[in-house]
């Protein structure tokens, strides 16, 4: 099989930076990379912005997807020209499932004390809410593990994800019908990793690692989710 092209999809409260040191270092291996950028309006807009991305790619693709991202390649990933999926510190949605409900089965994470909601305006209809992390808890919370200056920088130039996303149920799992791999952060305080690891247990992930690793783990341990990546690569032949 040509190898496929490593799209690489981030999650709430981040943007396609936040995979700078794991796509410096596929690059440099060579591989070819797509770090879209993902609205965070809505699970089945993002999973559909998603989608559209990966089917203009001509050949397969290999959906990477962090956090919410996680979410977002479980319906994103049914695009034809997706062989398989990996998962870091994610959530693993099963068919007719919400982030919401997914979470709710776990004792809550630091994270959750420490959210703030912001209404944002929308076109003909009432404000949406916007979720964000607190600025000042971010660099423990959110990005532990990570260079506190660069922490305050990613704090004040975080994402927000619309709670719309929390709420809306998966209409598809791909992982039922493409080969997973998965990333536990046992040291994530952003999601309970018990959440991380009942997606990945439940999918019966090809293989699933656990690292002591904070919750962005592609920028704390860029080296070994690479290394996830390409054995994912190897893998699929």
């Amino acid at each position: 099989m040509v190898s496929p092209t490593v799209v690489l999809v981030h999650g709430a409260f981040a943007d396609s930076a936040s995979f700078a040191p794991v796509t410096r270092l596929l690059l440099d291996r060579g591989f070819r990379v797509q770090v879209p950028a993902v609205p965070n309006r809505s699970l089945l807009g993002d999973s559909a912005y998603i989608r559209s991305v990966v089917e203009e790619i001509d050949g397969p693709v290999l959906l990477v997807g962090h956090s919410y991202g996680g979410a977002v390649i479980t319906v994103a990933g049914v695009a034809e020209n997706v062989v398989g999926l990996v998962y870091l510190s994610g959530y693993a949605l099963d068919e007719g499932e919400s982030l919401g409900q997914l979470q709710g089965g776990f004792p809550d994470s630091d994270l959750a004390a420490n959210l703030i909601y912001t209404p944002f305006p929308v076109d003909g209809g009432e404000p949406g809410t916007d979720v964000s992390v607190n600025i000042d808890a971010f660099p423990e919370i959110f990005a532990a593990g990570v260079d506190r200056e660069v922490a305050e920088v990613l704090a004040v130039s975080q994402r927000p994800l619309a709670a719309l996303a929390f709420g809306e149920p998966a209409p598809i799992a791909a992982w039922k019908v493409k080969p997973a791999w998965g990333v536990v952060s046992a040291a994530d305080r952003t999601i309970n990793p018990d959440v991380e690891r009942f997606g990945y247990e439940r999918g019966g992930f090809r293989s699933v690692i656990e690292l002591d690793a904070p919750h962005l783990v592609m920028r704390s341990h860029p080296d070994e989710v690479v290394t996830v990546i390409t054995d994912a690569i190897a893998d699929l032949g």
